[in-house]
């Protein structure tokens, strides 16, 4: 995926980025990608507090995405 067509979301989450070639973690970030872009197209041009409520909610969208493939990945 070259970088000038993926979105907020697809950048923010890595999507690109998967050397196992793991279904599941390209479907969990494909959907948190989503999330992502919706908050950014919530949070517009204006600085206010819509703003920095959808930028916190991306914030965490990204650190559970992390969490999604971490779990999706791990090994016992």
């Amino acid at each position: 995926m070259e970088d000038q067509t993926q979105t907020f979301g697809t950048k923010s989450v890595g999507l690109s980025f998967n050397p196992g070639n793991n279904e599941d973690v390209d479907k969990v970030k494909k959907l948190y990608a989503q999330v992502i872009d919706k908050l950014n197209e919530l949070r517009g041009e204006e600085r206010n507090e819509r703003a920095r409520l959808a930028s916190i909610a991306i914030t965490e969208a990204q650190t559970a995405q992390m969490w999604a493939v971490k779990a999706i990945t791990w090994k016992d």
